[in-house]
């Protein structure tokens, strides 16, 4: 196993890894919508912050040596299940063709009080 590190991704806020490999699979802790540098969330809106969560998400697949293209499975939460359709909006610009597994649940409040975070498992390229 291979403990993923990237400053093209916001830094573990506890005590996590952004994401671990092992030698066919990338596992990412969930991505939420801060900025790598600043550590600020990025966007007031679902869909401004589903974007940096995707972003984030990506770089941490490319880090470990995968990409969106592999990834076989995703876990989003969302703290408004009425914001779904918006996030599927941006989601499906990240993830086309055959898309990969999904599960989608809304949760009370997540980290720093975001409106989405999205975690994944994929293959290494």
């Amino acid at each position: 196993m291979k403990k993923i590190e990237t400053k093209n991704a916001p830094g573990a806020i506890g005590p996590y890894s952004q994401g671990m490999r092992t030698c066919k699979l990338v596992f990412t802790s969930g991505q939420i919508p801060l900025d790598p540098e600043t550590g600020v969330i990025v966007g007031e809106t679902i869909e401004a912050q589903s974007e940096q969560a995707l972003k984030n998400l990506q770089a941490v697949l490319e880090a470990g040596g995968a990409s969106l293209s592999t990834v076989v499975k995703t876990t989003c939460f969302l703290s408004d299940m009425g914001d779904f359709a918006a996030f599927n909006g941006v989601y499906a610009r990240f993830f086309t063709g055959d898309c990969p597994a999904r599960s989608c649940v809304a949760v009370k409040t997540l980290p720093k009080g975001v409106k989405v975070e999205v975690e994944a498992i994929a293959e290494v390229l």
